[in-house]
């Protein structure tokens, strides 16, 4: 935290980031607000204050990392990387000894490090919903019988699933594009490879449908986001080295996941002191476009549904859609607003606003399962708002909110499909035979 000392100092303690929190919100205490938790920090950076304390762990560990507070900061405070130095404090001054912590720190150590068993992890996750165990479990109640956590987590992987059948349609070869296409690299992100490849395959098609030629690093790994929120910085650090060895090519990196846009947006300062590579990482950052704005590029959007298609479909089938901004979409990548414009121009006057669209939704990571009663607090108002919508289908741009917005509202009793904004624009563009008849 020493190292963070100018950084701490830039605060101004007007209080403005206090309403955008989503735990200050909830709780009125000072110390569960961006000030409050600055003040915690600087305290332990000057000695203050002890890195062991309850104080500074209870409030650090409560942050939802939403990065919320650097939209109205007039200060330009970098909150985001202040909270990722004060749980590295935490994970070395004193790790944590309950279960799941300890469970917490083995997956991300000998799991998320290592790319077979990374593979074989979700591929018995995929086995297991796809067989319908969760949903029988939830059904029975017997997933009550673990925990409420283990509950939870069914219900998570069971909104894991699609809710349209253009996932089978196949996906274009590099060598279905002409010469002049502009080459773009695919990011498909751990959680998003194991229980979402739909949505890489959707995004391949639509990229592909408005000209591009995408491909995807075989040696890429995991962005190193949930590291980063756990306090491993190294393991973070050694992710990200693999990821910028992987993409050097050089073509712009397109994401579909706005939690790890935002972690592969960051790598220039998270091996910023690294001088054999913070060059290479910098660039690596620079490169980086949640594929919403790559599609503005060529201001594509619903250009193959006016130049190919026979005509617009109702992909609906006239039921209200709404959207959800990723956090770290909107604060980190600053694409939220690119991505609701992307699911616009085929939903039309389906689409419901949200109120609190740019509010948590309390997934952060893995912050659902460490912190559950917050998080469930946070989910309830989403839920909330998602009711006065009375939108059938929501969409989102991040598999972690897609599937705690799904579950929340599946346990809640709500009658919601949650599915990718780049999902329903592949679905249009199939309906309206962007891709041909034939496949």
């Amino acid at each position: 935290m020493a190292q963070q000392g100018e950084k701490l100092l830039a605060c101004i303690h007007c209080g403005l980031c206090l309403e955008a929190c989503p735990t200050y919100v909830i709780t009125g205490d000072e110390n569960d607000g961006p000030r409050g938790r600055l003040y915690l920090m600087r305290a332990v950076a000057e000695g203050r204050l002890e890195n062991t304390s309850d104080a500074f762990r209870t409030h650090i560990d409560r942050c939802l990392g939403c990065r919320a507070c650097e939209q109205v900061c007039p200060a330009g405070v970098e909150y985001g990387q202040l909270l990722e130095a004060s749980r590295e404090e935490l994970s070395r001054a004193q790790p944590k000894s309950d279960f799941t912590d300890k469970v917490l720190r083995f997956v991300l150590k000998h799991v998320w490090l290592s790319r077979t068993r990374l593979r074989l992890f979700f591929g018995s996750a995929r086995v297991f919903r796809d067989l319908g165990l969760p949903r029988f479990l939830l059904k029975t109640g017997l997933a009550r019988l673990f925990s409420q956590r283990a509950h939870f987590a069914l219900a998570l992987l069971e909104n894991s699933r699609t809710i349209f059948h253009t996932s089978g349609k196949s996906v274009p070869s590099a060598s279905q594009t002409d010469g002049q296409s502009p080459p773009v690299l695919l990011f498909a992100g751990c959680v998003g490879g194991g229980l979402f490849a739909r949505v890489n395959r959707a995004t391949e098609r639509v990229l592909f449908a408005n000209g591009f030629k995408v491909s995807a690093p075989e040696d890429q790994v995991c962005c190193g986001a949930l590291h980063a929120h756990a306090g491993d910085l190294d393991g973070a650090r050694e992710l990200a080295r693999k990821n910028i060895a992987a993409f050097k090519s050089g073509e712009p990196i397109v994401t579909n996941a706005g939690g790890c846009g935002a972690m592969l947006a960051s790598y220039g300062h998270l091996l910023a002191n690294d001088a054999s590579v913070a060059e290479a990482a910098a660039q690596f950052s620079s490169r980086v476009r949640d594929v919403s704005q790559q599609l503005q590029t060529v201001e594509a959007e619903a250009a193959p549904l006016n130049k190919k298609a026979r005509s617009v479909p109702d992909t609906t089938n006239g039921r209200c859609v709404t959207y959800d901004t990723s956090c770290h979409l909107l604060y980190g990548q600053h694409a939220g607003d690119a991505s609701q414009q992307m699911l616009s121009a085929v939903v039309g006057p389906n689409f419901v606003p949200l109120e609190g669209s740019e509010r948590c939704c309390g997934a952060a990571g893995i912050y659902n399962m460490l912190q559950p009663e917050m998080s469930g607090r946070v989910l309830q108002e989403k839920l909330d708002h998602v009711r006065e919508t009375k939108a059938q289908i929501l969409a989102t741009g991040n598999p972690g909110c897609q599937m705690q917005i799904g579950a929340g509202a599946q346990l809640a009793g709500i009658k919601l499909q949650v599915c990718h904004p780049i999902e329903l624009i592949d679905e249009a563009y199939a309906q309206a035979g962007v891709y041909g008849d034939g496949e």
